[in-house]
């Protein structure tokens, strides 16, 4: 008997189905960011990243042109089990033939490489207005007191649901398109009010373009505090909750690495799932602050998937990872963070939730917590094998070797 039926037999004797929880997992959606691979610098512009994020690190191999960013998630895709979107930024539109376009002029068209990308191996995709790293930054995009630059970035926006409506027809997938802008002040405001009006009346105009509601799903997503806007944001989290809604068809998004340090977003998805139908999730790594550091299957990660197992919303949750590592072998970064997020889940569909509710429900409290103790030790790294196993990727143990060679091979060989 092979490691895997000794682990089955032990998760039956908890009334969990291993081969169940298997079959579930690899039809769970997770967006795989494109901007890891380049260090979220996009193609639409030569500046340095700016809009209160950053990036730290200067490891060799980063892609520098469209084709060496697909060539590097066509390795990252053959790495990581289970089924996958591609999650793009407008910042990614591919020019051809001398032709550019400012980002409130972008069209499908710009994006058609990405779809046929998609085509070829069976991916949605999702995408995401790039309110940052531009000239019209002022730095206020959706919130300026300047008319001009609130009217350029609300035609991205508007552009951005056009194009998020053009992926979604394509590839035959919903589309999620996520409006995050890094709006705020360095230090203590004189106004907090009137930066917000104007951005609820920007994406209001935004959301003005018609699109379908069954094939894009507009999020808001919100934040703390970043690089240049530490004393003030504009899109808050109460901000961003009360927009969506009091907004039908928009979804609340939340970033685990987009509140304050004793905050964690796994203890708001169910507050969330008990009012709204869908929500969305960045899954990030913050370390002190907002730091995009590479996901891990840590104890956050793993309470995230067993939040929205245990409130039996896999098909309510739209999951995406958000992280960027220059510091270390990009590829690995990007692996490490999909199969950990891929871990939690599993992690979460293995556990014996009825058992542990209803000792909950009757207050056996003593019991509860002696099981969900033991339970950590059960064979969850041969569940995890045969996951590998049947998805057709390398097990742990097996896929840096890989990532070593493609680094010798392709990414030392670039400029």
């Amino acid at each position: 008997m092979n490691q895997y039926e000794i682990a089955k037999q032990q998760y039956a004797a908890l009334d969990v189905d291993t081969d169940k929880a298997l079959a579930t997992l690899e039809k769970v959606p997770v967006s795989l960011h494109c901007w890891q691979g380049d260090d979220v610098i996009g193609f639409d512009q030569k500046g340095p990243l700016t809009g209160g994020i950053q990036t730290t690190g200067n490891y060799p191999g980063r892609a520098t042109t469209p084709e060496e960013l697909m060539q590097d998630l066509d390795r990252v895709l053959a790495l990581c089990p289970g089924t996958k979107k591609i999650n793009l930024h407008a910042s990614y539109a591919i020019f051809e033939d001398g032709e550019y376009a400012d980002r409130d002029a972008l069209e499908p068209k710009h994006f058609k490489k990405w779809v046929e990308f998609c085509k070829a191996r069976g991916l949605g995709a999702d995408f995401n207005p790039t309110f940052f790293s531009h000239p019209k930054c002022d730095p206020l995009t959706l919130s300026s007191t300047n008319e001009e630059t609130r009217q350029f970035w609300i035609r991205h926006g508007r552009c951005c649901i056009r194009i998020s409506q053009y992926l979604a027809e394509e590839l035959g997938q919903p589309c999620v398109m996520n409006i995050w802008t890094g709006d705020g002040f360095k230090d203590i405001p004189a106004d907090r009010i009137g930066p917000r009006q104007r951005y609820k009346e920007s994406l209001d105009a935004i959301l003005e373009e018609p699109y379908d509601r069954t094939k894009v799903y507009p999020c808001i997503e919100s934040k703390v505090f970043g690089i240049g806007v530490e004393a003030y944001t504009v899109g808050s989290g109460e901000f961003c909750l009360k927009y969506a809604s009091s907004k039908e068809g928009v979804i609340s998004l939340m970033d685990s690495g987009h509140y304050h340090p004793t905050e964690v977003i796994s203890d708001k998805i169910s507050a969330l799932l008990t009012f709204d139908e869908k929500i969305a999730l960045h899954i990030s790594r913050p370390i002190r602050w907002d730091s995009d550091h590479v996901v891990l299957f840590d104890d956050e990660t793993r309470e995230i998937a067993k939040e929205i197992v245990r409130c039996d919303a896999l098909d309510r949750v739209f999951i995406a990872l958000d992280y960027f590592d220059a510091s270390i072998n990009r590829i690995s970064a990007w692996t490490t963070g999909f199969r950990s997020a891929q871990k939690a889940l599993l992690y979460a569909l293995l556990e014996p939730h009825a058992m542990f509710k209803k000792l909950q429900d009757e207050g056996d409290f003593s019991q509860l917590q002696v099981l969900q103790e033991e339970y950590k030790c059960y064979p969850f790294g041969a569940v995890w094998q045969e996951y590998c196993r049947r998805c057709g990727v390398p097990q742990d143990g097996a896929w840096f070797a890989q990532v070593k060679q493609y680094e010798a091979e392709v990414l030392s060989q670039r400029g």
